[in-house]
């Protein structure tokens, strides 16, 4: 997200504070998001499903894995007025034919990690698709891909877009492959463990109707699998 600079100096005649007019004096340079300028930031409604375990296994032998953080994830901020938004809308997947579970399962709400929450899909890249219904501002996605036992799923790719076949205005908002395997470019952020929490991707305030979900087994098996996605925001304005 571009930011604004502002650059604040002291002239004569103005009413001042005395913590800003220090400020003033020696000319500090403030740096601000027009989010931040603009708009009170505050939680999003974020609700965690159980944890079915605690910590990080020390035997996953996953390269370029990133390290747990060792506590609670901190709350994401955005504007006020920002909600789940994705709860019972359309989903369509690469894998019409799922082994376990309905896709639809994936946006009813149900995060939990026991048998029958979650919808298992064939092996190698396959995505699945949100419709959100009309342009959004989008600013988090929460994903779930499994999280009963420890995993790490590869190839995770998530990618905003305004049409349905992802050809228009098609951007990524994260991306692990970091060797290109999907053919959607070599991402830079790194694999990680399925947890509770589930993966936060930070989308900006992006503006989107469709939101794709790739991934490409995991380290348990060749097979892909998805709990719930979340996406936070508001209607585009």
């Amino acid at each position: 997200m571009k930011t604004n600079r502002i650059w604040i100096w002291a002239g004569s005649g103005a009413v001042l504070s005395s913590c800003l007019f220090a400020l003033l004096f020696l000319g500090v340079s403030m740096t601000v998001t027009p989010v931040q300028a603009q708009e009170k930031l505050v939680p999003i409604p974020l609700e965690l499903p159980k944890p079915m375990f605690e910590g990080t296994p020390q035997n996953l032998k996953v390269p370029n894995l990133e390290k747990p953080l060792g506590k609670p994830r901190e709350p994401f901020l955005a504007p006020a007025g920002v909600v789940l938004i994705s709860k019972g809308k359309k989903v369509a997947a690469s894998d019409k034919e799922p082994t376990i579970g309905e896709i639809e399962m994936l946006t009813d709400g149900d995060k939990s990690a026991g048998d029958g929450s979650f919808v298992e899909f064939g092996p190698g890249l396959q995505n699945e698709t949100v419709d959100l219904g009309a342009a959004h501002e989008i600013f988090a996605v929460v994903v779930w891909h499994f999280h009963k036992t420890p995993r790490v799923y590869f190839d995770v790719v998530v990618q905003l877009a305004d049409d349905r076949d992802f050809t228009s205005n098609v951007r990524t908002i994260f991306n692990n492959d970091h060797d290109n395997t999907s053919g959607l470019g070599a991402g830079k952020q790194m694999n990680y463990v399925e947890t509770s929490e589930g993966k936060l991707i930070d989308a900006k305030g992006a503006k989107a109707r469709y939101v794709r979900l790739y991934s490409n087994g995991n380290n348990a098996n060749e097979l892909n699998h998805m709990v719930e996605v979340e996406v936070f925001g508001r209607p585009a304005k």
